[in-house]
């Protein structure tokens, strides 16, 4: 019993510290220039912006459905293992998650061209990890409850559904303003995997019933994969006591397994405004061709154990049992090998409705004219915006939404906020604040999530900061 603890606190461990993917706050939050990172058709009032190495933009997020900290730890006079067997075993299900991501900015620049000032170009790079699983709930059920009082039930081997990867990103990306109404952008990219790991198509299940010759049936269909790349060699460099540096740098640097992508975005502006946006991100893959293991364990099986009769079988047990294991062996054989494999890219879809109200802030260059025919509105910034976004995920259990309401202020040049209320499957009570500070050409920006979580973090379901500094030059001309 202890053994089946172990492995589902550290389960648990593992679920208090990933992390989910919507970056609401910076999304649409235009003064930032990450913000073209999540739509690269954004519209943009940039000259040209570099952001400071390694800290230009660094973003942490933390989620888990189901459970909190505070529900197994909390002092409160219950017994541990009351709290774990309502909290966890029958209290959670399958359809509980445990994903996320974290990204941190290597670097990012960008910059108008001088030819032609409606384009805008960017380019950089990042490292980013994401992850996701679900709670294994039919196989933690067999392994605390066994299958002597669980005649008939099967047990549903595709519960166990995970992936994750370490990745660095490189990205060259155009903005163009297409018209008055229309920002487009398009952003290429190539992965480079440093390590990666993708079990989300096994099936199966396991059975007891009552026997014909014996008392019980066990009978186990399966169909489970595990593949991983870039894990075993980190591994054993860890247990030599070796540097892991030189692998990880070489792999970041496009000698690991490698990928393309690319992202789509737009701004349209309906009238002086009212503007709708829309982005798609990460429409990729990476190719997993080095440093590979496979795990799998496909077959099946029926087993009403040894048939013993006594007095004539005494002593000869041990041999029937090792038969017994053999057959089944044969039936539904574990094996390693070393197989290709691609993995698709965790696709995200961005869409918002905004508007627009209240004073327009002054213009940051002398004149605030267009080349475009029909009037210059399209370059107003007025100190007040409202609105709604979308976000989707693409997940293995198929996608996540999230819906999101904001509203941002900007106080002239010098500083932005935006306010956020977002319903997801974490919280319905995410409030969140991001706030932008212009000091001369140095852009700082700070963003958090679901505020009133803060208050009790061991009580939270999720947690999210997002920050970075930049250097901006304004203005088209």
């Amino acid at each position: 019993m202890r053994s089946i603890y172990l492995s589902i606190l550290v389960f648990f461990t593992v679920c208090f510290s990933v992390f989910s993917q919507n970056k609401q706050l910076l999304y649409g939050f235009n003064e930032v220039p990450q913000s073209l990172l999540l739509n690269p058709g954004a519209s943009t009032n940039f000259k040209w912006y570099a952001g400071v190495p390694i800290l230009s933009g660094v973003s942490f997020q933390a989620g888990v459905t189901g459970i909190t900290s505070n529900d197994l730890f909390a002092v409160d006079g219950v017994d541990f293992n009351t709290k774990f067997r309502e909290n966890v075993i029958y209290g959670m299900n399958a359809k509980d998650e445990l994903s996320g991501t974290y990204q941190i900015e290597l670097f990012n620049v960008g910059f108008r061209g001088k030819n032609n000032p409606d384009n805008f170009y960017s380019f950089g790079a990042y490292n980013e990890g994401d992850a996701i699983g679900y709670y294994f709930e039919d196989y933690a059920l067999l392994a605390y409850e066994g299958n002597t009082d669980n005649i008939g039930k099967r047990f549903d081997l595709s519960d166990l559904k995970t992936r994750g990867e370490i990745v660095n990103v490189y990205h060259f990306g155009i903005n163009k303003k297409v018209s008055n109404e229309l920002d487009l952008g398009f952003r290429a990219k190539i992965y480079s995997s440093i390590l990666n790991f993708s079990s989300t198509n096994n099936n199966g299940y396991f059975i007891t019933t009552e026997g014909e010759n014996n008392l019980l049936k066990t009978t186990l269909v399966a169909d489970l994969e595990i593949n991983t790349s870039g894990i075993i060699e980190l591994k054993e460099a860890i247990d030599n006591d070796e540097s892991v540096t030189d692998i990880i740098t070489k792999r970041a640097l496009f000698g690991g397994d490698l990928g393309i992508g690319f992202d789509l975005g737009f701004t349209y502006k309906i009238d002086r405004q009212t503007y709708i946006t829309g982005s798609l991100l990460d429409i990729g893959f990476i190719s997993h061709t080095n440093d590979l293991r496979t795990y799998s364990l496909k077959g099946n099986a029926s087993s009403e154990g040894i048939e013993v009769v006594l007095p004539d079988d005494l002593g000869s047990g041990s041999d029937e049992w090792r038969e017994l294991v053999d057959d089944l062996e044969s039936l539904v054989p574990y094996e390693e090998s070393a197989k290709k494999y691609i993995t698709f890219r965790p696709t995200k879809l961005y869409a918002s409705i905004g508007h627009d109200f209240g004073d327009v802030v002054d213009s940051r260059q002398a004149c605030n004219c267009t080349t475009k025919p029909g009037g210059s509105f399209a370059d107003n910034i007025y100190k007040n915006s409202v609105g709604g976004q979308l976000y989707v995920i693409n997940r293995p259990r198929g996608p996540q939404a999230a819906l999101t309401g904001f509203y941002q202020h900007r106080f002239g040049h010098i500083m932005s906020l935006k306010a956020t209320y977002t319903v997801d499957k974490y919280s319905f009570t995410n409030l969140g604040l991001g706030g932008s500070l212009q000091a001369g050409p140095i852009n700082m920006y700070l963003m958090a999530d679901n505020l009133l979580g803060y208050s009790n973090l061991a009580n939270s379901n999720y947690a999210s900061v997002l920050f970075g500094i930049n250097i901006i030059s304004w203005g088209k001309k």
